[in-house]
This record gives structure tokens, sequence and C-alpha cells, in this order.
């Protein structure tokens, strides 16, 4: 592996998954690399949504109080180093590449040795995360877990404060078929006496966390219990909000992100915020929260690329997602007419998604097809036809730059053009806008 190239292609090479979920295979990879989990501070963020958002007004709180944040997200949107940045700044590709040399070796003889093989794609990425923050020291790091929670490759170390933002229906195949039972899964990052944080979650979930909090001797931050969040009138590109805690009172908030998402996301990113500075017995100034909140920017979730005609980018990939998109369209969009392009992933629930989406009277929609990541498969046109109802509210184009390219005739400037269903389907426009 001589390249930043050929790196890639050694971590894109990896498998996704293995049959049964274990973390003993990447314990054993840790173990082997020096175990560089145990030499970082950090705070982990599961969620089904609101994770990426969560960690950026998460980081960007923590740098308006003065220290240097790591980050570990994913999927990335225009490049693979943004996975593993610092202050908002992805590594080079020359760290990329030293990184991926020194994993290399020891991924070959796991390979060697363990009868279901070596890493996954993901397992590799988080270890070249822990050791590049290991190596490079920073105040605190910032990971965010890629699927569920309990058998994520993350889930490997001892962090300063946990954090759940929500829990609804994505990856049933893997984390379980229920509300419960998914929450169980993403419970599963709660540690033994170290806090965590949740956020706007149904009392089902919610009491899961709860009971998985009291055996670890866990404190459980509530939203609407330890604290309150109340959205207030917005104009503009901006929403404000109050928050209220036993040590914090913030009477008018404002965020540059759109939608009551984002508030939530928002609301428990501070709850967060407080608990870090609480641990690390820092003093809780607003005006450190206000600053960060307002310097917050998240790229592709609802992004806007163009002024007029107006074109958002958004990466709802679930049905809760676009049920959030719903709200936010009736609140602040219900004059206009949204056109929506729409690719989404094979393995989702596209057939709710697209239903949920045509309950919306405003709403004319495109479905259209992507080149999706490495192997996983994109709902084709054939899918997409057979499973929706109202075919006549629906235009399909094979080709999503052709689908753009008729669809920007037919606009006006009071109109709305929105791509979603998939992060990997934003990144190729948000690239192609760029």
């Amino acid at each position: 592996m001589d390249n930043y190239n050929e790196a890639l292609n050694f971590i894109s090479s990896r498998g996704k998954f293995k049959k049964s979920p274990t973390l003993n295979r990447m314990k054993l990879f840790l173990k082997m690399l020096g175990n560089p989990q145990n030499h970082i501070k950090a705070i982990h963020i599961a969620g089904t949504n609101g994770k990426g958002s969560t960690l950026t007004f998460l980081r960007n709180m923590l740098e308006a109080q003065g220290l240097t944040v790591g980050t570990f997200t994913s999927p990335y949107l225009i490049k693979f180093n943004e996975r593993i940045s610092v202050d908002g700044k992805p590594v080079s590709d020359n760290e990329i590449l030293n990184l991926a040399q020194t994993v290399e070796p020891i991924v070959k003889e796991l390979d060697r040795s363990l009868k279901e093989g070596g890493p996954t794609e993901f397992e590799v990425d988080t270890a070249m995360m822990f050791k590049y923050f290991a190596k490079h020291q920073v105040d605190i790091v910032l990971v965010e877990v890629g699927i569920g929670g309990l058998y994520d490759s993350t889930n490997v170390f001892t962090p300063e404060c946990s954090v759940i933002t929500t829990i609804g229906y994505d990856h049933m195949k893997l984390l379980g078929n229920t509300l419960p039972k998914i929450a169980f899964q993403k419970a599963g990052i709660i540690k033994t006496d170290i806090p965590v944080v949740v956020g706007k979650i149904n009392l089902a979930p919610l009491n899961v966390i709860k009971k998985v909090a009291k055996q670890h001797h866990s404190k459980i931050i509530i939203r609407g219990f330890d604290y309150k969040v109340q959205p207030k009138h917005s104009s503009d590109w901006q929403e404000r909000f109050s928050f209220i805690s036993k040590s914090l009172k913030l009477d008018s908030a404002k965020i540059n992100m759109l939608g009551q998402f984002q508030i939530d996301n928002a609301a428990t990113a501070i709850a967060a915020f407080i608990q870090f500075l609480k641990i690390n017995h820092y003093h809780i100034e607003p005006n450190v929260i206000l600053k960060g909140l307002k310097n917050t920017f998240w790229a592709g979730r609802f992004e806007r690329i163009n002024n007029s005609p107006l074109i958002v980018i958004d990466g709802a990939h679930n049905v809760p997602a676009i049920n959030e998109l719903d709200i936010l369209f009736k609140k602040r969009f219900n004059k206009r007419e949204i056109y929506i392009i729409l690719a989404i992933l094979a393995d989702k629930q596209f057939q709710l998604m697209i239903k949920n989406l045509l309950k919306i009277k405003n709403v004319h929609l495109i479905l259209t097809e992507f080149n999706g990541p490495g192997k996983r498969p994109v709902a084709n046109l054939d899918q997409l036809y057979e499973h929706s109802n109202h075919k006549s509210r629906i235009d399909y184009v094979s080709n999503w730059h052709r689908a753009f390219a008729e669809t920007i005739t037919k606009i006006s400037d009071d109109d709305l053009l929105l791509f979603t269903g998939s992060l990997y389907f934003i990144s190729d426009v948000r690239k192609f806008f760029n």
C-alpha cells in the first residue's frame, strides 16, 4: 500500500457485516494495536436519527468553550477523511494512508487466524480513529455509533457520558422489529456509573433505556423531566427555542438549521454539554452555549444549495426522518409547491417512505436511482413502481441527473425542490452542485 487511493481500496474491500454480532473480534484487533481506545477521552452518541446533528451542535459548543474536539462520524458526505476530523477539519490524505498502513498487517493476520475472517470495513475505520486520537491527543472525542450500539464496533471504550438521541424504525433486520428491541440495542452503549442523556423518545423504548441505566447504576438525564424544550416563533432560515433545566435557563436560543427535529437535537446536545461541564468542573456559561449553537452547520441536513429557485438536500433515509420533513413542510412551506427527487437504498422501508410523502397535498414526487455505496443495492424503478400507490402523482426517471433537468423546467421561483432519500444519494447531488 503506497498511496491514498490504495488505502481507500484496502478499507472499502473489507466486508460490511459478519453472520453473528460480537465485539470479540474488535477487542482482539484493538489489543493487537495496543488498545488505543483506552487512551482517549470521549463522549459516545447513539440513536436512530439525529446522531450527526447532535454531535455537531455538541462539537461547536465544546469549541466555543475553548476545547479541541475530535469527531468520528459516518457516512461521509464528500470525502472519506471527513470520518475522522479535528475541530471540523478532516485529517489529511497522508494521515489516512499512515493509519491504513498501521492496521493492514494486523488485519491480514486476523484474516488468517480467525474462522470468520478479519475485521469488517467499519471495524477498520473505527480502529483507525482510535489509533489516530491516541496518537494525536485532543481535549475530547465525539464518537458516533455506526448501527445500534450493543454490538457496534465503537462500543469498546468507557466514555465521559453517553447520549441516545432518538429511537425509531431502521435497520430492523439487525436491531429488532419493535421500538423496545431497538432501544435495547441502542442502550448497549450505557456503561456502569457513566451518565446517559436521552433525547425525544417515546415511553415504551424510554422505559427500556431507563431499565438498562438502572442496572448499570447510571444517572439518566431525560427530556421532559430533567430538561425541557419549547419552540418559539422563528423566521428566515433559523429556529428559536427555550431550554430549561436545573442548571441552565435559555429564553431564546437560536440555530441556523431548520426543523423541529433540529431543535430536539440541539436540546439533547445542550443537556450532554452540561453533563460534560459538570464532570470536568467547568462553569456553565450561557453565552458559550448560544455561540456554539449559532455557529453550527451540518452539511446535507435540510441544506440550502440554491436560493432561486430554492433547492435543498436532506439525508432523510428512513420513515421517522421522512415524517419529520412532513412536519417541517407544514410549518414552513405549506404555501409552496414541493418537488421531491427521491432515491432510496433497497434495504429501507421505501414503500412507507413514499406513502407518507404522498400524504402531503403540495408534494410532487419524482422517483429515481443513483449509484449506491459499495455493494449495497439501490431500490430500482421497477421496485419503486410496484410498491407505489397514487402512481398518477409520481414521475419515474431512471437517471437522477435527467430527473433534475426535467424537474427544473417545471418549477417556479416560489417552489421548493428537495433531493432526499439517502445520505449517499445527496452526497452525489452535493458533489454535482459544488
